[in-house]
Order: C-alpha cells, then structure tokens, then sequence
C-alpha cells in the first residue's frame, strides 16, 4: 500500500513536473513566435521601404540625368548667345568706327565745300586756277634751277677771279664735303670723283687724298659737273699712285 502510494504520489510529481515544463517550454515557444514575428514584420516592412527607396533613387536618377542633359543643352545655348553678343559687340564697334570715319570725311567735304563757295568762283574758273597754279609752279621751278646755275656760275667766275688776281691763295670747299675716287689714271695723272656742283665742288678746289688713314697725294679740280667732278693730280704732292675707292677731303675747308 504504501508503495502503491509512493508510485502515486511520484507519478503525480512527474506530471506536475511534465505541466510545469510544458507551461515553461509553451512560453518559450510563444516568445520565440512573437519574436518571429516581430522579425517578419521587420523585414516585410525592412523590403517595402527598400522597394520604395529604389523607386525613388530610379526617379532620381532618371531627374539626374534629364536635368544633366537640360544644363547641357543650357550651357550650349548660353556659349551661343555669348558669341552672339561678342559677334554684335564687335559689328556694333565697326559700325561706330565707320560712322565716325563718315561723319569726320562729311565734315572735311562741308569744310573744303564752304572754302570752295567762299572763293566766289565757279568749278571752271577753279579748273582754269588750278592750270595756271601748275603751270606757274613748273615756271617757277625752272627758274629756281636756272637761278641755282646762275649764281654757280657766277660763284665760280668770281672764285677762279679772285684766285687769279691773287686775292685768295686758294680755292675754300665746303668743310662736310666728303668723297671717294670713282676712276684714276695714272697715265695722265686724273681722277673722277663722286660729287659734284650740287655737293659743294668748285674749280681749283684741293682735295687730300688718303687710303688707310694715309696720305695718298693732292688733286685738284678741273671740271665740275651736277653730281661728278674731274680732278688732276698736283705735281710733286703724290706720295703713291691714287687708286680706286680712296678718299678724299678738303684741303682747305671753309671755316
């Protein structure tokens, strides 16, 4: 009896046991559902807004890209309408520049307009003056010429006068006259020089002649010409033969 109890009584304790293990393992269970759950949940809700979120970002790329392609298309047409002002500012500078040009030659031509009304004389009078003016001016040119030949000669005539009667021990040449022998011969001892009348050269006029910084002999000129002379070699003064190319310089420079 007393064992039959015991059994009893340790039956009834492992079903206690079980219950209680039971209620334990069916809380544990619970808590592991819910927490499943929750989890699910999580991520259901985790995958929607990732869902979202790659639609947005498609969007936002897609407004990206169009709005990469409208700057471009900006940026174009601002590098356009750039060009577009400097090629306006630059027509607008040519045409203030010409209009300038054309206002000063209009205002030349009212000028030369007023003088030629202020004359008081008619186009063909003015042609008729104008002939005459060139005609004049060509008279007075050949009188200028003359008058230069004139008063040469009579520098000359007056020089070679005074140099005769002995007046003057010799024939002055103006101190910058500078030249060069063009031609010698040696046989009859004459020299064609570079310069002439328009040079300053006179008759009887004595030129040193030098090559290298050494002198050479002395001339003296015979014949003088517009812009050539002719000189003949004084006796006693050539220290070498005259050549070529050497120069030559007053004797006796005015002062």
């Amino acid at each position: 009896m007393l064992i039959r109890i015991s059994l009893i009584v340790a039956i009834i304790a492992c079903i206690a046991a079980a219950a209680l293990n039971f209620v334990k393992v069916k809380e544990k269970i619970e808590t592991v559902v819910a927490e499943r759950n929750d989890w699910q949940k999580k991520w259901t809700d985790t995958d929607a807004e990732l869902t979202t979120t790659k639609g947005t970002l498609a969007k936002t790329e897609k407004e990206l890209n169009q709005t990469k392609e409208t700057l471009a298309t900006t940026q174009q047409e601002r590098d356009k309408a750039v060009a577009d002002v400097d090629a306006l500012t630059k027509k607008s500078n040519e045409l203030a520049a010409n209009l300038a040009k054309t206002t000063q030659e209009r205002d030349n031509a009212q000028a030369n307009l007023a003088a030629y009304v202020a004359t008081g004389f008619s186009p063909e009078q003015i042609l008729g003056l104008g002939k005459q003016i060139t005609k004049l001016q060509t008279t007075l040119d050949a009188l200028q010429e003359e008058k230069k030949v004139l008063q040469y000669a009579y520098e000359k005539t007056r020089t070679e006068l005074e140099y005769i009667t002995g007046k003057i021990p010799y024939v002055t040449l103006p101190a910058e006259l500078r030249g060069k022998v063009l031609a010698a011969d040696p046989k009859w001892e004459f020299v064609v020089l570079n310069f002439g009348q328009e040079q300053g050269a006179k008759p009887r006029g004595e030129m040193l002649v030098s090559r290298d910084g050494r002198f050479v002999a002395k001339v003296v000129i015979s014949d003088v010409q517009k812009d050539r002379c002719i000189a003949n070699v004084m006796q006693g003064s050539k220290i070498t033969e005259v050549l070529e190319g050497d120069q030559v310089i007053p004797a006796h420079p005015e002062s």
